[in-house]
């Protein structure tokens, strides 16, 4: 494989792996800062234990997830100097505002959460945990806004060999991206499908182990019962939004990014009141379906088109007109560029389609199996019942967090594939963005290097998510604030 290659699969590795945090922390915040919601307000003490169980969870996850994503930003100018030259202007500010906002912001708040359980009044102390809760969903604003960036380039000119921003009315652009505006809460819905499934999992186990065992601290299947169900009523809300911002998200994307919706698809050709593909097997070289198992006209219901664009045909289109979106259009930035690309870059416009068809159809496939399972979930824990403790529900449970979590990574996955050959969709190859000085062995060290660390911090989020999940909820007192400020701190976990 060449640099571009390696460069594509540790990026790959890392983000992907990274991203196995993320959902966790952005949902799991603030669903901790509920449950001491509640206890402040009611006092009612299975409120604090929930919060002490889960936000030790929370900050197991927290701390792995800081880790890893700090790589992502060191790739930018190790792997892809010259994508970083050519879109720093417009990528840096998102990404500088997630520093230097979002990431302390959190990262403050969450330490006075930790250290100031008995050294700040309840009302302050429950602040700080919505401020770091906040402070991570602004991390996911300025991420999603650069993302989007990537996928439609709004709002900015190519001056001086570079893209850069338009102003403050290109970065307001920026901000108000449709692919943003859809793309923001089809992500936070989906990281709380999969907060709310691990709550539910994880009180549902231990729900099941006291109804076989009945040996329980007082209190503990009042409390486990409703975080159950608490939880995966969040993931059916979750779940509900998801689908409804997805199916905006895919009508944007047939505005913007034609070609992405007709590689999910497997559509060779443009067809009217075009069909939805359940099962499509194509030919080697990927131009044409050999068989396929279709629902008559449902993609063009999910485009908002009657008419739904092929692949074939927008790569004839691409060879004569270049990169354009559904209604012919282009953005300032790929209509400046255009004829820079055509002298310089020979670009196949077609991503790999069997990836972008099965990553899509896995992505739906994993969430409506994690939504079967907060169903009966639900069904098993109507009316004070016990779940049945055994090996089967135990791989439910196990089940039940990690469907979503898979949804979300092969919808990544799906958005990054599909976006290729395009770094920056319309504009800049990704072949293009590789650093020239970085040779294919320093790549592919450094690829292994990073898959060894991460397997092996891999291991230790695991055995502490397992070992501290399993002990289940602590004995708890309410915290009585000390007035010396000469006290030491205590970690209250």
């Amino acid at each position: 494989m060449d640099a571009v290659a390696l460069s594509r699969w540790q990026f790959g590795i890392t983000t992907v792996y990274h991203y196995f945090f993320v959902p966790i922390t952005i949902a799991m915040s603030m669903l901790v800062a509920v449950f001491q919601t509640f206890w402040v307000r009611t006092g009612n003490e299975q409120y604090l234990r929930l919060t002490k169980f889960f936000g030790k969870l929370f900050l197991i996850n927290f701390a792995l997830g800081v880790v890893t994503g700090i790589v992502q930003e060191f790739q930018f100018g190790m792997n892809w100097s010259e994508y970083s030259r050519f879109v720093g202007d417009v990528f840096g500010a998102p990404l500088a505002l997630e520093a230097l906002l979002a990431f302390f912001l959190e990262s403050t708040f969450i330490g006075l959460w930790i250290f100031g359980w008995d050294k700040l009044p309840k009302g302050l102390h429950l602040m700080c945990i919505y401020l770091a809760a906040f402070g991570t969903m602004l991390s996911a604003v300025f991420i999603l806004a650069a993302n989007s960036w990537m996928q439609n380039p709004v709002g900015t000119i190519y001056n001086n060999g570079r893209a850069e921003l338009d102003g403050v009315s290109g970065f307001l652009e920026v901000l108000t991206n449709p692919v943003f505006l859809v793309t923001f809460p089809h992500v936070i819905a989906g990281a709380y499908m999969v907060a709310g499934g691990l709550i539910a999992a994880i009180s549902g186990w231990h729900l099941a182990k006291i109804g076989r065992d009945g040996e329980a601290r007082e209190g503990d299947a009042r409390t486990y019962r409703f975080g159950t169900r608490f939880g995966a009523v969040v993931l059916l809300i979750a779940s509900a939004v998801t689908m409804y911002t997805g199916d905006l998200q895919s009508k944007v994307m047939t505005e913007v990014q034609p070609m992405k919706m007709a590689a999910a698809e497997a559509l060779f050709y443009t067809q009217t009141n075009a069909p939805f593909s359940i099962f499509t097997i194509g030919n080697r070289e990927g131009t044409e379906a050999v068989f396929s198992l279709e629902v008559p006209g449902l993609l063009s219901a999910l485009s908002g088109h009657d008419e739904v664009l092929g692949i074939n045909d927008l790569r004839e289109s691409f060879a004569t007109d270049g990169f354009m979106r559904r209604d012919g259009s282009q953005t300032t930035l790929q209509e400046q560029y255009a004829e820079t690309l055509a002298a310089t870059h020979d670009v196949d416009p077609m991503p790999n389609v069997a990836v972008s068809y099965w990553t899509f159809r896995l992505m739906i496939g994993c969430g409506m199996l994690g939504i079967a399972l907060a169903l009966l979930t639900l069904w098993m824990t109507r009316k004070n019942k016990f779940p049945p403790a055994g090996r089967i529900w135990t791989l439910l449970m196990f089940a039940m967090p990690l469907l979503p979590l898979a949804a979300n990574s092969f919808g990544w996955i799906f958005t990054e594939m599909g976006r290729q050959p395009w770094l920056v969709a319309g504009v800049l190859p990704t072949a293009a963005g590789v650093s020239p000085t970085v040779s294919n062995g320093e790549v592919l060290f450094s690829m292994i290097v990073y898959t060894l660390i991460y397997g092996f911090l891999a291991v230790i989020e695991v055995w502490l998510f397992l070992k501290y999940a399993k002990k289940g909820l602590p004995d708890v007192a309410p915290p009585e604030v000390i007035k010396d400020p000469d006290a030491p701190l205590t970690f209250a976990y």
